[in-house]
């Protein structure tokens, strides 16, 4: 009866290794960064920001070699962010229910002896608000906030990946 378990342990065990293999499910690495921005140069207009925190960290994980200044190395210029916020629906009694935000960032790629790069994208959330919950969401925003920061830098550097 041992034995007998052993196998149909075996066996399932190979049949989700089939299962996961064959439905192109693998685990996300770091983006892989050409040559030529295996070493940069990462400046912005506000480097104290937690977006340039993040992108620091997102580069470090990919492998990338942050130097000071230097013609010969690609730079990065993560201009500032912007976050704007509107309104999607009310309640009956004229307060928000709930807001969309709209995260903007912008950033200029610079190759040595080449021309320089723009980019800029826009990630957007909808969110609820509650006003008999205000401090509860008020930590639910900064979350979210911190979260679409985090997701804006992995873009970033998947970006980098295909210049």
């Amino acid at each position: 009866m041992a034995a007998f378990n052993a196998i149909k342990n075996g066996l399932a065990l190979v049949l989700v290794c089939f299962l996961l293999s064959s439905c192109g499910f693998h685990l996300k690495k770091a983006s892989s960064l050409p040559d030529n921005l295996k070493q940069l140069t990462l400046v912005g207009d506000d480097e104290k920001s937690t977006l340039f925190t993040e992108l620091k960290k997102e580069l470090k994980a990919s492998n990338v070699e942050l130097v000071s200044s230097a013609k010969d190395k690609a730079q990065l210029y993560l201009r500032k962010e912007s976050i704007e916020r509107q309104t999607l629906s009310l309640f009956q009694n004229g307060q928000v229910a709930e807001y969309e935000l709209a995260y903007g960032v912008s950033y200029v790629v610079k190759l040595p002896g080449e021309k320089a790069i723009e980019k800029r994208f826009e990630l957007y959330r909808n969110y609820q608000d509650d006003p008999d919950h205000a401090l509860a969401k008020a930590k639910e925003l900064e979350l979210l906030i911190s979260e679409i920061r985090e997701q804006a830098s992995r873009r970033i550097v998947r970006e980098l990946s295909q210049l």
